[in-house]
C-alpha cells in the first residue's frame, strides 16, 4: 500500500484546503500572482486628501532639482507603504524631513546605476571629439567623417540597451531600498537581479507604467506650463505604486521576505 502523502504545510496548506470551494484555491493564487496595474493609476483618487497630497508635491516640485528630489522621497515612501500593504498608501507631507533624506538616497541609487550611462556617453565624446580633430587636420576626409557616424550609432545603440535594462531592473533597487530602509540593499546587486529574474513580468508591467506616466507628466504642458507639475507629481505617485507592487511579487515568489520591518 503506498504512503499517504503528509497534508502541505504554512500557505500551500491554506490554499489548498479541502474545505474551499472548487477553484476557490486556484483564483485565489492567481490574484496574488496578478499585479494590479489599473490600480497604480487609480489609486490616488481614493483619497480623500488627494488634492492636497498631490498638490503639495506639485508645489514642491516647482523648485529646480532639489523639488524633484524631494518629491522622489515621497514617491518612495508610496513604494515603502505598498509592500508593508498600508491601509493609506498615498502618503502627506508632515514628514517632510523624512521625504528629503529618502529623495537623496533614491537619487544615489539611480545615479549608481547610471555610471555604466554616464561613461558611455563621456566615452562616445571623446571618441568623436578625438576623430574630428583627425579629420580637421587631414583637411575634412570623408574616411573620418564615416568613422564618426560609425561611433555615434555604436554607442548609441549601447546606450538604448542600457537605458532599458536600467529601467528594468532600477525599481527592484528602489524597492530593496524602500522595503529596509537600507541604502545598502539597493547595491546588493546579486539580490536586486534575483528578484528580476524570479518575476521579469512585473518589471516589465513597472517598466510600461513608467512610460505610460511619463506620457501623463508631459501632457501638463497641453494644459498650462503649472499643470506639468501637478502630472509629474502624480506620475511620480503612479511609479511608487509599481514599484512597491513589483517589488512585493518578485520578493514573495523568491521566497524572501517582503519588508525588512
Amino acid at each position: 500500500m503506498p504512503p499517504i502523502p503528509e497534508p502541505a504545510q504554512g500557505r500551500s496548506a491554506e490554499r489548498f484546503s479541502p474545505g474551499a470551494p472548487p477553484g476557490e484555491a486556484t483564483e485565489r493564487m492567481k490574484k496574488e500572482e496578478i499585479m494590479q496595474f489599473g490600480l497604480a493609476f487609480s489609486y490616488p483618487f481614493q483619497d480623500k486628501d488627494w488634492i492636497k497630497k498631490i498638490g503639495i508635491a506639485a508645489l514642491v516640485s516647482i523648485i529646480p532639482i532639489v523639488g524633484q528630489i524631494i518629491v522622489l522621497g515621497w514617491g518612495l515612501e508610496i513604494t515603502r507603504r505598498i509592500i508593508r500593504k498600508d491601509p493609506t498608501p498615498l502618503p502627506d507631507w508632515s514628514d517632510f524631513g523624512g521625504h528629503v533624506v529618502r529623495g537623496i538616497q533614491g537619487f544615489v541609487i539611480g545615479l549608481v546605476y547610471a555610471l555604466p550611462l554616464i561613461l558611455l556617453v563621456i566615452c562616445q565624446n571623446v571618441l568623436t571629439l578625438g576623430v574630428r580633430t583627425m579629420g580637421s587636420s587631414n583637411y575634412g576626409s570623408a574616411a573620418f567623417s564615416g568613422m564618426t557616424a560609425v561611433i555615434s550609432a555604436c554607442f548609441g545603440c549601447v546606450t538604448f540597451l542600457y537605458s532599458l535594462a536600467m529601467a528594468f531592473v532600477l525599481p527592484a533597487a528602489l524597492g530593496s531600498f524602500a522595503a529596509s530602509d537600507q541604502l545598502g540593499a539597493a547595491f546588493r546587486f546579486s539580490e536586486v537581479f534575483g528578484l528580476v529574474r524570479s518575476s521579469p513580468s512585473v518589471f516589465l508591467l513597472a517598466l510600461l507604467g513608467y512610460l505610460v506616466s511619463g506620457i501623463i507628466a508631459g501632457l501638463g504642458v497641453i494644459v498650462c506650463f503649472i499643470g506639468v507639475f501637478v502630472t509629474y507629481a502624480y506620475a511620480i505617485a503612479v511609479d511608487g505604486h509599481l514599484w512597491g507592487q513589483a517589488y512585493a511579487q518578485s520578493a514573495a515568489a523568491r521566497g524572501a521576505p517582503v519588508a525588512g520591518g
